[in-house]
């Protein structure tokens, strides 16, 4: 979800790469409550970090501890930052497809902030 608010909000000014601790299928929980804001990724493909070969990124921002420990691995030999955002992680939720959702909204507005806060980007759409 991270990259996707990302490259709402940036469009083509910034490149915007994802990659997990896991490959794995699209989360239908997490496609739904971004098309709730407009944002498509039904075409989503994650990838994981073993997959990265292009190296020429400045700044990798990490979700959950395991993915942090791996990107700075990663990022060993090269002029790169490493963040750690720390992110609940919605996947975990119980109950109802409603509570399930809200998780997920939860993440998403979370994570919506904390971009908005760290990427001040002008003239960038709101949501």
């Amino acid at each position: 979800m991270a990259a996707a608010i990302l490259k709402h909000l940036a469009g083509s000014r910034v490149y915007v790469g994802s990659a997990g601790v896991r490959a794995g299928e699209p989360d239908p929980f997490a496609v739904a409550v971004m098309e709730e804001l407009g944002i498509d990724m039904s075409k989503h493909k994650p990838v994981t970090l073993a997959g990265v070969h292009d190296t020429s990124f400045d700044l990798i921002v990490t979700l959950a501890p395991e993915a942090h420990h791996k990107a700075l691995q990663l990022a060993e030999g090269f002029a790169v930052d490493v963040e750690y955002w720390p992110t609940q992680d919605p996947t975990l939720a119980s109950g109802s497809r409603e509570q399930i959702l809200a998780a997920y909204r939860a993440v998403r507005d979370s994570l919506f902030a904390k971009i908005k806060a760290r990427f001040p980007l002008t003239g960038a759409p709101s949501v």
